[in-house]
């Protein structure tokens, strides 16, 4: 990116939109270009509190005559010699005609000259007369090599700190995905706290790192105790996943595979599809982000729900290799691929930029999306390539429901020889993994309340006064199983082998 922004200042484009929140980093990358560009004399630098000062003389001073934008943009026009004029949090002065107007007689008069204006801001907001006038870059998060410095400069302030390879590699990769002011904070918490930096506080840098990804409130870092002997059945979307464990290492590359891009899994609600995408950070031994769409949507500002998916797919590709999960997808597009009239298209902008992303990230970010009602999902999220494969998983079959027992009353109770597993499995069937596991809650309850141990009885009455939804919603499971027949692949064995033996 550093590079497109220097070809871009060199070839005279008058209007570059930067989006960073890193306003210090961003300004020290664009003095060194101008340094290294001889016809941009001067960097200045313009905000709504001090007007347009001289780059690096922020402190000495105000320039009460251009703290207005359009006498500041007024101003650069005016400048007979060639500079770069950085103007920050301009965005929300954009959606008035005066702005946009001086922007483009600025634009026009910078014709043939060597000046530049560079909106710097962490919203993208572009109004329509200035799309095909500007260039739109996000500037990148810091990447390991820069981050090394910060490190360095924080061992340096600590005269006898010494790391040795391994140990500053892990605090350095603990630390992707954080601002440079985010990292050297991070540092100089993880140094108080242990007195001084040493592979222990790795998990320091990692704790403080959550913080800052849930403070966005779009991602949350989930952390999940539980490994894939908790999911009953479905071995073979298991086995799958156990084939890929090692998909993202250097020696996958070496072999010549590519990057997994992701799975979709569909199917009746409450059958484990959730439980089986956290599981797998586990058996892979990747972090897993849950990407909440809800709060992705937000219509304070025009543009901000854009630059918010845009902030959070930056951030998970900053710290991949990762999973982004993302529940319930049928809700989160619901019809995205529409006209979006109804919202002023920003739903069908949204899916467009998520579709792109998916279709052109070299990053490995895995995308472990779950749906319940494949109707509602826009036909390009099903399309082959889109992700590697697509699982159906169905209601369990009664070797799977047995399994489902025993997990759950193995959790609670370290004897459950007491309890016929056959029985129980008999009487449930149609019964979803979720379920059949509140069944048993409910009749943990009910023995509780009556101050004794639960029993096989109290399970099948528990059971037995429940109406599952396979009965309740007969119709769209029914629709479900159709359409996944032909367009899925089985997440229970039993029903892999059969398909197979069937073609």
């Amino acid at each position: 990116m550093k590079e497109e922004l220097n070809i871009l200042v060199q070839a005279q484009y008058p209007l570059i939109y930067l989006i960073t929140p890193e306003e210090e980093r961003a300004e020290q990358a664009i003095a060194k270009i101008a340094k290294d560009n001889a016809e941009y004399k001067q960097v200045f630098v313009w905000t709504v509190t001090r007007g347009i000062v001289e780059y690096g003389q922020a402190r000495q001073g105000t320039q009460h005559n251009t703290v207005s934008p359009e006498a500041a943009i007024e101003w650069t026009i005016r400048q007979k010699e060639g500079g770069i004029f950085i103007f920050k949090d301009l965005h929300p002065f954009l959606d008035g005609p005066v702005i946009t107007r001086w922007l483009r007689d600025a634009i026009a008069s910078f014709k043939g000259t060597n000046k530049v204006i560079i909106l710097m801001s962490p919203l993208q907001t572009v109004p329509i007369e200035l799309e095909k006038e500007v260039v739109v870059l996000d500037y990148p998060l810091p990447n390991l090599s820069e981050l090394n410095q910060v490190l360095s400069e924080r061992l340096d302030k600590t005269r006898g700190s010494r790391l040795d390879t391994e140990t500053r590699e892990k605090l350095l990769k603990a630390a992707l995905g954080l601002t440079k002011d985010e990292a050297e904070k991070v540092y100089r918490k993880a140094q108080v706290k242990a007195g001084k930096l040493t592979e222990s506080e790795v998990e320091i840098v990692l704790s403080e790192k959550k913080q800052l990804i849930r403070r966005n409130g779009i991602l949350e870092y989930i952390e999940e105790d539980e490994t894939l002997n908790s999911v009953g059945g479905l071995e073979e979307l298991k086995g799958w996943l156990k084939q890929r464990s090692n998909a993202f290492t250097e020696r996958a590359r070496e072999y010549g595979l590519p990057q997994p891009k992701g799975m979709l899994i569909l199917g009746v609600p409450g059958c484990g599809k959730s439980l089986i995408a956290k599981t797998t950070s586990r058996l892979w031994g990747l972090p897993l982000l849950r990407l909440d769409m809800g709060r992705v949507y937000d219509g304070s500002t025009v543009g901000r729900s854009e630059a918010n998916l845009r902030s959070a797919l930056k951030t998970a590709e900053s710290i991949s290799p990762v999973i982004l999960f993302i529940d319930e997808l049928d809700k989160a597009f619901a019809g995205g691929g529409g006209s979006g009239d109804s919202d002023g298209g920003t739903s069908g902008r949204i899916f467009g930029s998520f579709l792109t992303w998916m279709q052109e990230k070299k990053s490995p970010v895995f995308v472990m999306a779950t749906a319940n009602r494949v109707e509602r999902l826009p036909g390009e999220f099903l399309r082959k390539g889109r992700f590697d494969e697509i699982f159906f998983v169905d209601l369990p079959s009664s070797a799977e429901r047995e399994d489902i027992f025993r997990i759950h009353l193995g959790k609670r109770r370290s004897e459950i020889n007491r309890f016929d597993l056959e029985q129980l499995t008999k009487v449930s069937d149609g019964f979803s993994g979720a379920e059949i596991e509140q069944a048993i809650i409910a009749a943990m309850y009910d023995a509780f309340a009556q101050d004794r141990e639960f029993t096989q009885l109290d399970i099948i009455a528990a059971i037995k006064a429940t109406l599952p939804l396979s009965r309740t919603m007969t119709e769209q499971v029914t629709a479900l199983r159709d359409w996944a027949r032909q367009r899925a692949r089985p997440a229970s064995a039993s029903v892999a082998e059969y398909q197979r033996l069937e073609f």
